[in-house]
């Protein structure tokens, strides 16, 4: 039901604001996988998912701010998505509670679904910042591939503290599977999830044609 909905009101409504998609054929259609795009406007949410679902027709699911569950509206459409909380580093017991939400997103990657991570966990100006290693940790746990994905101009069209799109247009670019088979043997150290975490950030520059810094 829900993709169905996506397919009928999501897809068109944000198409008015794509100039065009790049890497279709990139988009696995029988595995796994991580989804990674940056993060810049809250279109972001709608619009990477869109594109990849209606390419592949699977369940995807997505780790979101625990912030967002607050809000009645809001929880009730993350939870029809089967969204996943994480918690802020100050929440008590945050960190049990998000190894909890790993384990949770691993199940749904065990049963074939896909999941989205913006890897910036929150959303930047344009300007790539600092990713996280949460989507290393899990493209381990799962050994599954990761996608990046490049969203470009979408800030421009809705900006940070706007409620209310601009008519401008933005561009999505879809890379090619990254796999870490080498490191599934190893202990994911915080070296290695450090390593991972900036070749993914590291591809998703090249396709929105920035520099990654970190």
């Amino acid at each position: 039901m829900v993709y169905t909905l996506e397919k009928l009101t999501i897809k068109p409504l944000i198409s008015l604001w794509l100039r065009k998609v790049e890497g279709i054929g990139n988009i696995p259609k029988g595995i796994p996988f991580i989804l990674a795009p940056n993060h810049s406007s809250y279109l972001d949410v709608f619009l990477a998912p869109s594109i990849v679902l209606s390419s592949i027709g699977r369940k995807m699911h997505a780790l979101g701010n625990y912030y967002y569950w607050k809000n009645s509206f809001t929880s009730f459409f993350l939870d029809w998505w089967e969204c996943i909380p994480v918690y802020v580093e100050h929440e008590k017991n945050a960190k049990e509670k998000n190894m909890l939400a790993l384990e949770k997103a691993l199940s749904y990657l065990k049963q074939g679904h896909i999941f989205i991570i913006f890897p910036e966990g929150r959303r930047s100006d344009g300007k790539l910042i600092k990713g996280h290693t949460g989507i290393a940790r899990l493209a381990l746990m799962a050994k599954v591939p990761v996608l990046p994905c490049g969203i470009i101009n979408a800030n421009n069209v809705l900006p940070k503290g706007k409620l209310f799109p601009r008519f401008a247009r933005c561009e999505v670019k879809i890379g090619k599977l990254m796999y870490f088979d080498k490191y599934y043997n190893k202990k994911p150290s915080k070296k290695i999830l450090e390593e991972i975490t900036r070749s993914i950030m590291k591809e998703i520059a090249k396709l929105i044609g920035q520099k990654y810094n970190y």
